[in-house]
Order: C-alpha cells, then sequence, then structure tokens
C-alpha cells in the first residue's frame, strides 16, 4: 500500500512540475515578443504616417498581401483622411497552437484631427513578425 501511494505521490508531483515548466514556458515566449510586436506595429504606422506605403506593403503578413496589391494599399493609404500620427496604447501577446500573436491597440489620428483607436493584429511569419489584417 505505502508503495502504490509513493508512486502516486510521484506521479503527482511531476506532472505538477510539467505544468509549472510549460507555463513558465508559455510566459517566456510571450514576454519575448512584445517588444518586436510593439516595434513591428510602431515601424508600420510610422511608413504609413509618412506615406511611405511601400516600405509599409513590405510589413503586412502575406494573407494581407493576397487580398491587397501593393497599388490598391497605395491608394487605400492616400485616400482622405490620411494617417498624419499614431500613439501606440497598449501590446496585448496570446499564444495560439503554441505560437504568439500579438494585437497592438493604436490611437490613430488622421488629417484634419479626426483621432480614432484600432486594432492591428501582428503574427510571426517567416521568422519575421508581420502586421496582419485589415489595419484601417
Amino acid at each position: 500500500m505505502r508503495t502504490g501511494l509513493a508512486f502516486a505521490g510521484f506521479g503527482v508531483a511531476l506532472c505538477c512540475v510539467g505544468v509549472a515548466g510549460l507555463g513558465a514556458w508559455n510566459l517566456q515566449t510571450v514576454r519575448q515578443a512584445t517588444g518586436p510586436i510593439r516595434e513591428t506595429a510602431d515601424g508600420f504606422l510610422s511608413e504609413v504616417s509618412l506615406g511611405d506605403s511601400d516600405r509599409a506593403y513590405e510589413r503586412l503578413c502575406e494573407d494581407a498581401r493576397s487580398r491587397w496589391s501593393a497599388i490598391g494599399f497605395t491608394s487605400w493609404v492616400r485616400t482622405p483622411p490620411m494617417v498624419t500620427g499614431y500613439e501606440i496604447t497598449d501590446v496585448s501577446v496570446a499564444t495560439r497552437s503554441g505560437k504568439p500573436q500579438g494585437t497592438v491597440t493604436v490611437k490613430v489620428t488622421r488629417s484634419g484631427g479626426l483621432s480614432e483607436e484600432r486594432r492591428l493584429p501582428v503574427v510571426r511569419e517567416g521568422g519575421d513578425w508581420r502586421v496582419c489584417g485589415d489595419p484601417f
């Protein structure tokens, strides 16, 4: 009986260590992703607000580029009211199927002084972070 209880206790302890290790790995992955996600969104928004749509287009994920041609994206970026400034207010990271994905909340200022809050999805693709979805 004692041997059975000892093995059961050992099994429970092993499971707890495994769960704690997985949680620590997940937390580390999320924390490491926050900086690059912010930098990707910051670079994208900076290029959009400066009118450099070609460089901003390069920061889009493959899915977004399949829906937008470079010319269409440029037309969209240059359609009034254009983005003239921005402020990143939050960066959140979650993991799905073990892969980190980010959402950057940004206050976008447009020509004429209008401002609105937007969320930019950012995904890991081919070793780089890319803005995905329709950012505006």
